[in-house]
């Protein structure tokens, strides 16, 4: 029996003797190595060592342990009882790839976002501190989620709170997902590679004016070099004149070492940074060799997918346009941007795990006369969106956000689900979005993006992007993809839900229903020409992988209702819920949203018309009843008359 099999808590740990936690290390790295076939192995292997001293020298659950970001958790789980769980790591039924507390008390937040822990960490050590309780609270940060101006100002509030007991554990490795950029990277890099005083003092002199971090302490520092005092000797001197004990740095890959510099933390009863350096993919030859990114995550053939056609597509726009500029948050490979990168060095900014100044720095690039491209995960625009709305829309800047891994990502959990998108930026006058079907019309909308003067958003699923899907016809600047029989049902085909609608029209056309297919290919403003083809039809049905409250499907009820149209309208779109990771086309089947359901729900939809028809004294029936909630009648359905879309 290996020694990781007799772990199942982490109080096993305190049996073990060096030797066995040395072979522990090493057999939880095989693990890792073997049953991480989709998620997160670098940042995972780098921090074996620093995960097994946290939980020997802290006393989880009773004392609260936060991941920053929660990817690199994985160590955590398998010493805390859920090793079982990796054999569908990221599936339903296996351990999610991040804390998730329905799965253990151990985990204590579950937002995957980065930058956050520092603040949760604050909370819980306030809470503690008020309640009387003796309970420490570590946060482990990653030095990527550093660059995130949310985690400074959660230690502008932990550095003003100098008896309250909270351990700040900075897991530097120089990456986030790919190297960690900004002034926060060369400083860690500069205590990383020789923290001596002449280093730190320069660093200081350099950053700090430019850098107001946690007010008056700062002022303290820069003025105490400017009278030439002597006694910032260290980074640790630097950081108790921000209100924070320094201890470090330290081999983040030596378990005694971290352990030591952790029950010394323990001891001092109020906030502490403890430094420690890591590798990422240490120990695993494959992932310390790889440049790329160090196998932060699994990665698949990117042949065919969204990204690479966006990553196609906007390199000969960057070779047409030099006015056309590409901004990342730390993710210039996951985004598809790293061609353009290559190419054009000078007109590609990576601001670091920094989505709200990513876009109103594109607001700032688009005033100067450029055009900016910030490419995103559609879950991530979500932090940004006051800078959307009152930076750049306010403005009516000329830029454009790319939004990847928009509606249901899947396997990435509820936080991952790009499915608030259409909802939220429904609301931002003068954005223009569009959602292409395929991977031609993604090109198409790119370009046309770029050339609008005024914001844009093209937004597109994960995977890979299928068969493009020709027009038969258009309507407007909508694509007509089908057009069968009578005008009974008009189909509103939302982006990356058009193949699937096509393949609805087909089962309809079978059971003897008229059918048209329309893909708006631009889903924001609503064009006239649907309220149009609204009005000669006998029911509207709207599709989209993406929330049904606020979303395409609601605004176009409101158009209708506006246009005094009584077309019914049927919305189909995602609960708004948070949705267990699950593979994308299992949780829109669990939404009503695959082809199959939809037909089903849309046949016994005409049919009730019908009956309707036939029957004109037929009573209000559940699905017009008013006191009846939609989400009752049909998963992923809400059914309105008069063009009153979702609730």
């Amino acid at each position: 029996m290996g020694v990781l099999e007799k772990v199942q808590e982490p109080a096993d740990l305190a049996e073990l003797s060096d030797q066995q936690l040395t072979d522990l290390a090493r057999e939880i790295r095989d693990f890792l190595v073997t049953k991480v076939r989709s998620g997160h192995l670098g940042p995972n292997l780098g921090i074996v060592e620093l995960t097994l001293a946290v939980h020997r020298v802290f006393n989880s659950p009773r004392d609260r342990i936060v991941f920053d970001v929660g990817h690199q958790a994985y160590v955590h789980k398998i010493i805390t009882g859920r090793q079982a769980g990796f054999d569908l790591l990221r599936e339903k039924g296996g351990v999610s790839g991040y804390p998730n507390r329905a799965e253990s008390p151990h985990d204590v937040m579950e937002n995957s976002h980065a930058s956050a822990a520092l603040s949760y960490a604050d909370g819980l050590a306030k809470a503690y501190q008020l309640r009387g309780e003796k309970r420490h609270v570590v946060a482990i940060v990653g030095d990527g989620a550093l660059t995130g101006g949310m985690a400074w100002e959660a230690l502008n509030n932990i550095a003003a709170a100098k008896d309250r007991p909270l351990i700040i554990v900075v897991n530097d490795n120089g990456r986030s997902y790919e190297p960690t950029a900004g002034g926060l990277a060369q400083h860690l890099n500069a205590l990383r590679t020789n923290p001596r005083y002449e280093q730190v003092l320069d660093l200081v002199k350099r950053s700090l004016n430019r850098t107001p971090l946690v007010g008056a302490p700062v002022y303290d520092v820069l003025h105490g070099i400017k009278r030439g005092l002597k006694d910032v000797l260290a980074p640790q001197g630097l950081f108790e004149d921000l209100g924070l004990k320094y201890l470090g740095p330290i081999d983040g890959h030596d378990r005694v070492a971290i352990e030591q510099a952790l029950e010394q933390a323990k001891g001092f009863g109020g906030p502490v940074i403890v430094h420690c350096l890591t590798r990422k993919g240490y120990g695993y030859a494959l992932a310390e060799q790889d440049e790329q990114d160090c196998l932060h995550q699994i990665r698949s053939d990117p042949t065919g997918t969204w990204t690479n056609v966006f990553r196609e597509e906007l390199l000969a726009l960057g070779r047409e346009r030099p006015d056309i500029v590409a901004i990342t948050a730390a993710m210039q490979y996951s985004t598809g941007l790293d061609a353009f990168a290559q190419e054009f060095p000078d007109r590609f900014f990576d601001v670091g795990i920094a989505e709200q100044h990513a876009v109103t720095s594109a607001a700032g690039l688009a005033m100067g006369g450029m055009h900016p491209v910030v490419a995103i995960y559609s879950t991530f625009l979500n932090r940004a969106f006051d800078q959307v709305l009152l930076d750049v829309a306010l403005h009516g800047c000329a830029a454009t956000f790319v939004l990847d891994r928009a509606g249901i990502t899947g396997d990435d959990g509820p936080s991952h689900n790009g499915m608030w998108d259409l909802s939220i930026l429904q609301v931002v006058p003068g954005l223009r979005i569009g959602a292409p079907r395929d991977g031609a019309r993604l090109r198409e909308l790119l370009r046309e993006a770029v050339a609008i003067d005024g914001p844009t958003v093209v937004r597109f699923p994960k995977g890979k992007t299928g068969p493009d899907i020709p027009a038969v016809s258009k309507a407007g600047d909508c694509d007509v993809l089908v057009r069968q029989g009578e005008r009974d049902v008009l189909l509103v085909a939302i982006g990356a839900m058009g193949a699937t609608c096509v393949d609805v029209a087909q089962r309809l056309t079978e059971q003897g229903i008229g059918v048209t297919v329309v893909d708006p290919r631009w889903v924001k403003p609503i064009q006239p020409v649907l309220l149009e083809l609204a009005a000669e039809h006998r029911l509207v049905v709207s599709v989209e992988d993406s929330g049904r409250v606020g979303g395409c499907g609601a605004a176009l009820g409101l158009a209708l209702a506006d246009a005094e149209i009584s077309t019914p309208l049927q919305v189909m779109g995602i609960q708004q819920r948070f949705l267990e990771h699950d593979k994308r086309p299992a949780l829109l089947a669990e939404m009503g949203l695959g082809a199959q359901d939809l037909a089903r729900a849309i046949v016994e939809r005409v049919a009730r018309l019908d009956s309707t028809q036939l029957d004109p004294t037929t009573p209000v029936d559940a699905e017009h009843d008013p006191q009846v909630a939609p989400d009752s009648a049909q998963p992923g359905s809400s059914v309105a008359d008069h063009g009153m879309g979702a609730p």
